[in-house]
């Protein structure tokens, strides 16, 4: 192993270690264990047994990271997701029994980071939840100078901006760094495992629904149409890849 490889791997043991992690779940053995096995790591782990419980405690601690269940009372996992993506791009793991493709992609849909059933394995856990903290660590250092600007839509990557038509548009952490990923690489053809890999993580590697999910966001919020993308460009059966239609201003 390089030494290089050897700090990596150790940052990634250490990312957790500080880290205030919020738990939403009405089974109190499922928080207690949650708990106990996010304390080991080094995070500090607040629990609530339902949505409202959960937002109060969301608002008031600010958490590095929610691990969010859908089926509570009073409120459930996708509007407790919804209202918390209104003010906040705090990552969120939904952890639920449901496990159908359609589930998933709602989660993703609703603003999830990540979706994983239960019961668990709590390796895979522990490494889902270093990956989503470790992703948000990186687009929080500053990238290399890179902007795009045509007219119509701009991106500054050193700044951390993005506008349509002059008007600043908001994205999620997972967004802005899926999107950091394409410009870069502008012109080439992305796999759907190469956009995996470096935007989420090795452990995602056979999640694509994840980023079929997010360029549809990506589209939504930048496209002019986004059933004709121009920016984002599907190449069938194999991955996305940005192109630049229009002179550079």
């Amino acid at each position: 192993m390089s030494n290089e490889q050897e700090v990596n791997d150790n940052e990634t043991q250490q990312i957790m270690k500080g880290k205030k992690i919020l738990v939403i779940d009405d089974d109190t053995a499922m928080c207690q264990m949650l708990e106990i096995l996010f304390t080991m790591e080094g995070a500090f782990v607040l629990t609530a047994n339902d949505g409202r419980e959960g937002l109060h405690k969301f608002f008031e601690e600010r958490p590095h990271l929610v691990m969010l269940d859908i089926h509570m009372p009073h409120m459930n996992g996708w509007e407790t997701c919804r209202q918390i993506r209104l003010l906040s791009d705090v990552p969120i793991i939904m952890l639920t029994r449901l496990n159908s493709d359609a589930e998933i992609i709602r989660g993703l849909g609703a603003g999830a980071d990540d979706f994983i059933s239960k019961p668990f394995n709590t390796s895979v856990l522990l490494a889902r939840t270093r990956a989503v903290l470790r992703r948000v660590t990186k687009t929080a250092v500053p990238t290399p100078p890179t902007r795009y600007a045509d007219g119509y839509l701009t991106i500054d990557l050193e700044r951390r901006e993005v506008f349509v038509q002059s008007e600043p548009v908001k994205l999620t952490a997972t967004e802005f760094q899926l999107l950091t990923f394409l410009l870069k690489n502008a012109g080439r053809t992305l796999s759907y495992e190469q956009i995996l890999e470096n935007v989420w993580g090795w452990e995602y590697r056979e999640s694509i629904d994840y980023v079929h999910v997010y360029i549809s966001h990506l589209r939504r919020k930048l496209e002019k149409d986004a059933r004709k993308p121009l920016y984002l460009v599907t190449v069938h059966s194999i991955g996305y890849r940005f192109d630049k239609p229009f002179p550079q201003t």
